[in-house]
């Protein structure tokens, strides 16, 4: 049976670790070792971005993952505008044998919602 984009993002993020956006803040404000990841085009890149964030279209991720982001142990927070694209880019991810990544729920919207910075 064919599944919609909703029901590809709901499995996606029942399959992988979600997270929000204050947990992120903090984790980046406390200088833990973590490596946010920006899938959205990059138009919306360009517009406004987390500072230090990478950023890997999520069109390209499978094919940009080694090269990217090679340790595969790493913690890797993934968002894109809202949280569909980077719970399937987190699933993928997960799939490649990536062990320590979550997805941001909320995106970037809930991002510059509480008044964190962007670049």
């Amino acid at each position: 049976m064919a599944k919609s984009y909703q029901e590809l993002v709901a499995e996606a993020k029942a399959e992988t670790e979600q997270t929000d956006v204050e947990s992120v803040h903090g984790a980046l404000s406390s200088g833990e070792d973590v490596t946010v990841l920006d899938v959205r085009e990059p138009a919306e890149w360009e517009e406004a971005h987390i500072s230090g964030a990478k950023h890997v279209p999520r069109g390209l991720l499978e094919y940009q993952a080694a090269e990217q982001l090679p340790d595969k142990e790493a913690r890797i927070v993934i968002h894109c505008a809202s949280g569909g694209r980077s719970a399937l880019a987190a699933r993928s991810l997960k799939e490649m044998g990536y062990t320590n990544v979550a997805n941001m729920d909320g995106g970037i919207n809930a991002w510059k919602e509480r008044g964190y910075e962007t670049e």
